[in-house]
Formats: structure tokens, C-alpha cells, sequence
């Protein structure tokens, strides 16, 4: 009994390796170099909610064990950035506000993209991501980064579920 409080939680190692190939896909420099998505503490946290919400797009059909799945990496995305902000020097008072902002942004953003990506309307994501990651700004970079998440969204529908439960989830190079 006392001995499983020093080993190392195997059920979350999906979660942490499903969650940490998501921050390193939002990690690459062409989003913010060529595709123009800010390069700032707002702008990194848009893309983790981009792959999260291709994350969840893929799980959203599935039951029991990848629903699960789902939260815990939701929970973990927060979790994480709870600390980002802590890191940030944000209050403990401050913290929860900014949480339930981020997670209010997060949803809204889920919402929008779920609705444009069922009907594979290109248009409507890059106004979407017009007015969620750029600030209503114009530019090629939007129909860019919308072709992108149509094209993640179909190959993530390739991967098995029980593969991604158990920590394997596989991005497309962003080029």
C-alpha cells in the first residue's frame, strides 16, 4: 500500500504524451514566422487550443474509456496553464479569473470551429480564425493555417482511438 504512493502514475502517461505532442506541434516556429499567428503568450495558447479542439474533434464521437481520455487532457491543459500564469507572477486571486476566461475563449473557439469544420467550409474557419487568432486581420496566412487544421482534422480521423488513449497522436508537418 505504501509503496504506491512512490510509483510513477502509468495511467497518466498517456495523458501527459498525448498532451505534450500537442504543445509541440503548436510549438512550430512556421505558425509564427511565415503564418503570422502572434508570437506571444495569447497567441501560443490559440494554437494549443487549435490542436486541443482537433484533439477533441477526433475523441468527440467515441465513449467510456476515450471521453475519459478527453477530460484528462482537458484537465491537464488547464492544469498547465494555471501554472503559466502562476510562472507569469499572476495572484492567486487573479488566477481562477484568467482561468475561466481562457476556458470560456477555448470553448467559444471549439464551438466555432466544430461548426465551420462539419460542413468542411473553409471560408467560414478562416473567419473563425480571423477574428479568434488574428485580431480580424486580413492575409493569405489565414486561408493558410485553415487548410492545415482541415487537412490535421482528416488525418487525426485516421488515427485509431486506442492508439491516441494510449499516448500516440501523430501531427502532420505544418510546411
Amino acid at each position: 500500500m505504501i509503496l504506491s504512493l512512490f510509483r510513477k502514475n502509468t495511467a497518466t502517461e498517456p495523458v501527459y504524451a498525448v498532451y505534450n505532442a500537442i504543445v509541440a506541434q503548436s510549438r512550430q516556429p512556421v505558425f509564427y514566422a511565415e503564418w503570422g499567428v502572434p508570437d506571444t503568450v495569447t497567441g501560443r495558447f490559440d494554437m494549443i487550443s487549435l490542436h486541443m479542439a482537433l484533439l477533441f474533434r477526433r475523441l468527440r464521437a467515441e465513449t467510456g474509456q476515450q471521453k475519459d481520455f478527453s477530460q484528462a487532457v482537458f484537465d491537464l491543459f488547464f492544469k498547465d496553464m494555471d501554472r503559466s500564469l502562476r510562472e507569469m507572477g499572476v495572484g492567486d486571486l487573479g488566477v481562477p479569473k484568467r482561468i475561466q476566461k481562457m476556458g470560456n475563449i477555448f470553448f467559444g473557439l471549439l464551438a466555432a470551429m466544430n461548426e465551420a469544420m462539419d460542413r468542411n467550409d473553409a471560408p467560414a474557419l478562416e473567419a473563425v480564425l480571423a477574428r479568434n487568432i488574428f485580431g480580424h486581420n486580413d492575409g493569405p496566412h489565414i486561408a493558410t493555417l485553415a487548410q492545415y487544421l482541415l487537412a490535421e482534422d482528416r488525418a487525426l480521423a485516421t488515427q485509431q482511438a486506442d492508439a491516441i488513449t494510449n499516448g500516440t497522436l501523430t501531427f502532420e508537418a505544418a510546411a
